[in-house]
């Protein structure tokens, strides 16, 4: 007989005690959730998750005194746990947002995302379900970008490409900040990414890449042609890659996600195709396996993000299994993107 799995120990930061009951209530409907304590403020939220050790804490942005941000700074640096930011104050394309998923929140949600006077409902325990998955996730200390790479395993095969495809979900954005940060302003490719986020919080996490990278950051947009520099799918759009390498956005083609990583990477397989590089980040899932294996069997350049740093090891995973080129840390990958130079044109 198995033994029963032990509940999820929750704490709760959250300064309005009308809002934190309901989460609680809510949260208490699942077995498999134990609410260890309820604190109002940030301070008080650092000394619990010492004391008690949660699994998850799910965390307001605006709080008094120190504020959700510099609690995940502070926590992420000293004590790491799985921290799920739920705010009723950050308006859509949030650059705060931005910031608490890259000092290691694993998700942003708006409290309206979460209806909690309906608790008993499919998309209720679909929520709680998530909420104890991001509760068992691996996080770790959030590492200062590594210095620019003098080698690495990637930096061995030399290629020529016309674009380059990234992909990534939960634990994806501190990474990204890491990989990106570690390309050359000068950097000659043009980047697409899809970064699973909750509706409203891409463009807010793109404008703060821009601000804190040497490269470009952009939000894509249809017609638009890829140049060099990090062009971001949009909320609610898969991202492709047309004919004269100009962006093409697809609101309708059905996918678990949308933006897909694996639409993405499907379009660099039938377009640049041997002329195409995709990596594929840490994130639950197995988006991007379909699309890696399409890149590859077109002839182009796949990377997995190894398993010791990925915060979740479902998509890469899925990716490493069907046939990656290279695993690597992302240290390693900056080496390998670094080492890509642009296809020479021919008279």
């Amino acid at each position: 007989m198995s033994t029963p799995a032990r509940p999820r120990r929750v704490l709760i930061c959250e300064d309005s005690t009308a809002y934190a009951t309901a989460l609680s209530r809510f949260l208490d409907h699942d077995e498999g959730i134990e609410v260890v304590a309820v604190v109002p403020s940030g301070e008080q939220a650092i000394v619990e998750a010492e004391r008690l050790r949660p699994d998850l804490l799910t965390l307001d942005m605006q709080l008094p005194g120190i504020g959700g941000l510099e609690v995940v700074k502070r926590l992420m640096s000293t004590d790491p746990l799985p921290i799920v930011i739920l705010s009723a104050h950050l308006a859509k394309g949030s650059e705060q947002a931005a910031e608490a998923l890259a000092a290691g929140a694993l998700e942003v949600l708006p409290k309206d995302k979460l209806r909690l006077d309906r608790p008993d409902d499919v998309w209720a325990q679909a929520m709680r379900s998530r909420l104890k998955r991001l509760a068992s996730m691996r996080v770790g200390r959030q590492a200062p970008p590594p210095p620019p790479p003098r080698r690495g395993r990637g930096a061995t095969i030399p290629r020529q490409v016309r674009a380059i495809g990234i992909g990534a979900s939960t634990g994806g954005p501190p990474v990204l900040e890491t990989i990106l940060g570690g390309l050359p302003a000068d950097f000659p490719l043009p980047v697409l990414v899809v970064q699973h986020m909750a509706p409203g919080f891409i463009d807010g996490f793109a404008r703060w890449l821009d601000h804190k990278l040497d490269l470009t950051v952009a939000v894509a947009a249809d017609g638009d042609r890829a140049t060099p520099g990090i062009w971001f799918a949009p909320d609610g759009a898969h991202l492709t890659l047309g004919p004269a390498s100009r962006f093409r956005l697809d609101c309708e083609t059905e996918a678990a996600h949308r933006p897909a990583v694996d639409v993405l990477l499907e379009s660099l397989a039938a377009g640049p195709g041997a002329e195409a590089a995709a990596v594929v980040l840490t994130g639950m899932g197995r988006d991007g396996a379909a699309g890696a294996a399409a890149v590859r069997r077109a002839g182009g350049l796949v990377i997995a993000q190894d398993e010791a740093s990925s915060v979740v090891y479902g998509m890469p995973r899925a990716v490493a299994e069907e046939g990656a080129d290279l695993v690597l840390p992302p240290g390693e990958i900056i080496a390998a993107l670094r080492a890509l130079r642009p296809v020479r044109e021919t008279a």
